[in-house]
């Protein structure tokens, strides 16, 4: 699998959270034969759901598509490495593979805050590619946050 071109469909999903005007994270979800399950982006705002984040609206979607809740052999590519919550729900989905773009030094749990994704003490372990277009997925971030302070 091409990471590079999954990634740019996660970037296309984070693109649309920015034109909705909420933080411009996207991501989607590949099965084990390198097609694309389906994909989304945050929601928070327009759902009112502090949980609406990109990967578990992803992941939900994948459950129902499949028509199963472990998506193993799966790999989620997201532009914006998982929080606590989000890489729980990985690790509860059994997802194979996480691809990821920009760190988050604030909320992440894969490498910056915590280490959900490779912790020893749970049942499952994720593989983790990180960095993956990591400049245009900051990028988007930078500009979504730096136009948020002008409009203030």
């Amino acid at each position: 699998m091409d990471d590079k071109i999954f990634m740019k469909l996660a970037l296309d999903e984070a693109k649309r959270a920015f034109n909705e005007h909420e933080v411009p994270i996207g991501a989607v979800l590949i099965d084990e034969s390198g097609i694309l399950v389906c994909g989304d982006h945050n929601r928070i705002e327009q759902l009112g759901d502090a949980t609406a984040h990109a990967e578990i609206l992803t992941l939900r979607a994948a459950s129902r598509i499949l028509n199963r809740r472990r998506l193993t052999n799966c790999t989620l590519y997201s532009t914006v490495e998982p929080c606590a919550m989000c890489a729980g729900a990985l690790i509860l989905c059994r997802v194979k593979r996480l691809v990821y773009g920009a760190t988050d030094s604030k909320f992440g749990a894969s490498e910056s805050l915590f280490n959900v994704t490779d912790n020893p003490a749970l049942n499952h372990r994720l593989q983790v590619t990180a960095g993956v277009l990591e400049d245009e997925s900051r990028d988007l971030l930078k500009k979504f946050f730096a136009d948020n302070r002008q409009q203030r």
